[in-house]
């Protein structure tokens, strides 16, 4: 593949990801409406789920696949752990503050739409595996972390989780759904990237940089551990073509922005937690490119 075509290659997957989250951010700029609270909840209660369902539905991935894949995300992230609270105790900074920013990416609203321009459906059938194994743990653990305590209402109430489950259940047992019903998911799944990217773009438009050296080193060190984990699971998995493309993208992207609103929502210092937000995602688009390219294979 020449310079030119590898240069096609990333254009492709990287500039429709920053010009919709700079669509989101310009919007937000010129102080036109964006109701945070109603696409947060479509994302979450109907466009999310339904993208899962209808990608798992006619992405046909076999249990082995999918097992590796849950196997790679939880490595990740236990090595995002582990690596976060060695470092943040040797740094004597608060867990409850920055363990969720280090440990949980934003792997919807960037990782998805990045993997699905990168390796097309397969590609993001996988991710989602990755983000469903995250948002549960995110929803839980995450939140356990800020709150001080262990509450697990919120995430049986997802429909997310059973979205994911109904659609493995409907193509293990290879079952036919209608087409009216193929249809409907994948309209308004197909909403979920674009929304999720916007409003990426408006949350960057809204939060604040406070203490910005370290959130400077907070942010290099979620994004240098990511790009490491997810380079090294996939090593010592043997992982090739997509899923070491997918574990790599995933694990390298930003703090998500559900911690800051979990650390805003128990009195964690969320304008620390804002500020990584903020830098992370704008070194994150600087790096997206080298991420990629790392991520793709190569001849």
């Amino acid at each position: 593949m020449s310079a030119m075509d590898q240069l096609t290659s990333l254009s492709a997957v990287v500039v429709p990801v920053l010009l919709v989250s700079a669509i989101g951010y310009v919007w937000r700029r010129l102080r036109l409406p964006f109701d945070h609270l109603f696409i947060t909840s479509l994302i979450t209660n109907v466009a999310a789920p339904l993208l899962a369902f209808s990608t798992f539905s006619h992405v046909h991935l076999d249990g082995g696949r999918i097992a590796v894949m849950g196997v790679a995300s939880l490595a990740c992230l236990v090595f995002f752990t582990l690596c976060s609270v060695a470092g943040l105790t040797l740094a004597r900074l608060p867990l409850r503050v920055y363990l969720p920013s280090l440990v949980f990416p934003n792997i919807g609203n960037i990782g998805l739409p990045v993997c699905l321009f990168a390796f097309g459906d397969a590609g993001l059938a996988l991710a989602m595996v990755y983000f469903a194994l995250c948002t549960v743990l995110q929803f839980t653990v995450g939140r356990a972390i800020a709150a001080g305590r262990l509450q697990l209402g919120e995430t049986l109430r997802a429909p997310f989780v059973y979205a994911v489950a109904l659609a493995l259940i409907v193509d293990g047992c290879g079952l036919t759904t209608p087409a009216w019903l193929n249809n409907t998911t994948a309209m308004v799944g197909a909403t979920a990237v674009p929304l999720m990217l916007l409003a990426l773009g408006v949350a960057l438009a809204e939060l604040r940089v406070n203490h910005l050296r370290r959130a400077l080193v907070m942010s290099l060190a979620r994004l240098l551990m990511g790009l490491a984990g997810g380079a090294v699971v996939a090593a010592l998995l043997g992982l090739e073509g997509t899923e070491r493309g997918v574990v790599m993208i995933q694990s390298a992207m930003p703090v998500a922005v559900f911690n800051y609103l979990f650390a805003k929502m128990y009195g964690n210092e969320p304008d620390e937690v804002a500020g990584m937000v903020v830098v992370s995602t704008t070194l994150s688009y600087l790096s997206l490119p080298l991420v990629v390219w790392l991520a793709l294979p190569h001849p």
